[in-house]
């Protein structure tokens, strides 16, 4: 019944392929047809720019790879240039968003977030690129998620040896990588041990995409909004799930089956989760049902919801990036 509400609300002119830029292809793959700005990395320290950033393959034969952040203030206060510093930042891993099929860590929205959050938390950061779908279907982004974190923990670039405190990271993602983030979670929550030094403090899910064969309300509420219409999120699940299953998968659903038997694990680690999201932005529901749920198993879980704005602003308006920041700079803090 609720799928049938929401196909009465729904505007049959609105065409997902044409709002997302994208066509479908015989083969099971999509031509990209939008051309989103790119920005390059950064890495000349005679440049006047706040944040250093380069990038690293990981898995050439995958075409996957690393952009690392790095606030040019730790180099400044280094006392010569082979001296470690005393003390180290943070480390956030970074999961883009862009519904598992467009986009990229070297997308300008998503490099300019990145250069952001390490100046106002601040903060170095290692922001994944990952295998697109529909070509590569779930579970290829989140496989890709860990093999950066088995990377991670090993590599021998000074950026993050010298000045990342690998004891203190945190896996973050916008939309998509939301999901990424929370599913690179309960993977690597079952293999701690295997990821020393490295050691994951929380999750840090921003506007995370969730969905369900069952319609939430800010869902039919929002049926035909301007920027992420329902039309469009079906497709995106369409083309990132596995062949054959539908949005109650558990790589959508969190909450599918009472949810993860490994959110027991990450309450004993005490592991933190902070959920953002807005008002106006049809996950929303979603999102609060997933705080609900890690709240009912015990995960130690704030949510964070405003008033207004609309999926993936944070992402587009500085200003309401740095009030999350601020946010974000407490949640790790706290830890």
């Amino acid at each position: 019944m609720a799928d049938q509400t929401a196909a009465s609300h729904s505007n049959p002119t609105v065409d997902p392929y044409h709002h997302l830029q994208i066509a479908p292809n015989p083969d099971d793959t999509i031509t990209r047809l939008a051309e989103y700005p790119n920005s390059p990395p950064t890495c000349d320290s005679n440049l006047p720019t706040p944040v250093l950033s380069k990038d690293i393959p990981i898995n050439q034969s995958n075409n996957t790879w690393v952009r690392l952040f790095l606030p040019r203030h730790v180099l400044d206060q280094s006392p010569s240039p082979t001296a470690t510093p005393t003390t180290k930042l943070p480390l956030v891993i970074f999961y883009h968003g862009g519904g598992f099929i467009i986009l990229s860590a070297g997308s300008t929205i998503f490099h300019d977030f990145c250069v952001n959050l390490a100046i106002d938390v601040p903060v170095v950061i290692a922001s994944v690129d990952y295998r697109l779908a529909p070509e590569h279907r779930l579970p290829a982004a989140y496989d890709d998620a860990m093999e950066a974190l088995h990377w991670i923990k090993t590599a021998q670039d000074d950026w993050l040896t010298d000045y990342a405190d690998l004891s203190n990271c945190f896996l973050m993602g916008s939309s998509a990588g939301g999901n990424i983030a929370y599913h690179a979670g309960l993977r690597a929550v079952v293999g701690v041990d295997h990821l020393k030094p490295l050691k994951i403090r929380g999750l840090i899910l921003q506007q995370p995409f969730f969905g369900g064969t069952q319609r939430s309300g800010s869902e039919l509420s929002m049926a035909n909004d301007p920027v992420l219409p329902l039309s469009c999120c079906d497709l995106m699940w369409d083309l990132s799930l596995p062949r054959g299953f539908d949005r109650d998968h558990e790589y959508c659903n969190p909450t599918v089956g009472g949810g993860s038997k490994h959110l027991d694990e990450i309450k004993a680690l005490g592991w933190r989760v902070l959920v953002t999201g807005c008002d106006g932005d049809p996950l929303m529901d979603r999102q609060i049902e997933l705080v609900k749920m890690l709240e009912e198993k015990g995960v130690q879980v704030v949510g964070r919801f405003i008033q207004g704005g609309y999926h993936g602003v944070e992402d587009v308006e500085l200003s309401k990036a740095h009030e999350l920041f601020v946010v974000f700079r407490s949640f790790i803090i706290q830890l």
